[in-house]
């Protein structure tokens, strides 16, 4: 049964296999790494866009590592878990450094790259440099869960262990870029967490979640747990030209490194800050609500109200690396967390 797993996905993948992604062609280790970055818990449809204008803009390992950081967190707005971003930069500017300005092809060296586990050093291995080496992305183990039976939420490391052993045993000594595409199309596009395609499924005949009727329950979700409500207060600050104060945030932490808008627990604690900062009489500053919205992370909800309150005469605050001040179509040019980008550009 395990032996031709490998021949009947090649087979699938053949037919029905995706073969026009953009870093299919070429397939150059540059483009394979990006790819494989931004995919990570991130859908191929929303990640074509974003790797065209990435390569667009920064065409080689060399231009990456010499781009600033706000260049490449402006690339990278609105795709979301931007710690990739800031780990693509810091392993480009390494493999400047260590390996002649290309990314290696040793798997240790790979691994030890920023941003870069196990999965991801496989499927770089594979897919740029023809390795075999296996991989266990979210729809491969979502693949293996099922044919094989393996109850247990995969994120448990008994649980992960055993699907490696299996990752393995399947991975083929020929054609491995094409198989590592394979499992991946099969859980993208067939083998999906609600309602798979299993008439469409190459291993179906062996499949223990298909002949058990369990492919609803397998592979275990992990344990649900409440997600917290956050509030904050975002402040669109204006002065007399038009501008709007930005702010960069902490280099660690939601958003780090971005640019964003100036926040506050709540109305009046920002009324008074503002109001020492820019030595006016709190009790005239009267803020203009904008809608409330929610922005969803994976460990809670951000519940922002965004108050605007227009400055005059303009304040003497200088522009510095932590805070400037920028017309809002200046402002979406910067990296920016995309609810803050939408918000911004609410405005024009």
């Amino acid at each position: 049964m395990s032996g031709d797993v490998a021949p009947r996905l090649l087979r699938w993948f053949d037919a029905h296999g995706r073969h026009d992604l953009p870093w299919q062609h070429p397939r150059e280790p540059y483009r394979v790494w990006l790819s494989e970055i931004m995919l990570q818990q991130t859908q191929v449809a929303t990640v074509i866009p974003y790797f065209l204008r990435f390569v667009d803009k920064l065409q080689s390992i060399r231009l990456l590592a010499a781009a600033t950081a706000d260049d490449v967190l402006a690339l990278w707005t609105g795709l979301g878990y931007y710690s990739r971003a800031r780990n693509l930069h810091r392993a480009a500017r390494i493999c400047v450094d260590r390996h002649d300005g290309e990314l290696p092809n040793d798997f240790d060296a790979l691994l030890a790259l920023p941003g870069i586990g196990r999965s991801t050093a496989g499927a770089i291995a594979a897919q740029a440099f023809g390795q075999r080496r296996a991989i266990l992305d979210g729809n491969v183990k979502r693949v293996l869960a099922r044919f094989h039976g393996i109850a247990g939420w995969p994120g448990e490391k008994a649980t992960e262990n055993r699907l490696w052993q299996h990752a393995d045993a399947h991975t083929p000594h020929q054609r491995i870029a094409d198989y590592t595409q394979a499992i991946m199309d099969l859980g993208a596009g067939v083998c999906a967490r609600t309602q798979p395609r299993c008439d469409a499924c190459p291993l179906r005949a062996d499949c223990i979640a298909y002949r058990d009727g369990r492919t609803a329950t397998l592979p275990a979700r992990k344990p649900a747990k409440a997600r917290p409500t956050r509030r904050t207060v975002m402040l669109l600050l204006r002065d007399a030209r038009g501008r709007l104060l930005l702010e960069r945030r902490a280099p660690t932490g939601v958003w780090a490194g971005l640019w964003s808008l100036p926040e506050s627990t709540d109305a009046a604690t920002a009324r008074h800050a503002i109001a020492r900062a820019h030595r006016l009489d709190a009790d005239s500053i009267r803020f203009r609500a904008l809608p409330s919205f929610l922005h969803d992370f994976s460990h809670y909800r951000l519940d922002v109200t965004p108050l605007a309150l227009d400055l005059e005469p303009a304040p003497a605050l200088a522009d510095d690396g932590e805070k400037r001040w920028l017309h809002p179509h200046e402002a979406t040019a910067l990296g920016l967390p995309a609810p803050v980008r939408k918000l911004i550009q609410s405005l024009t």
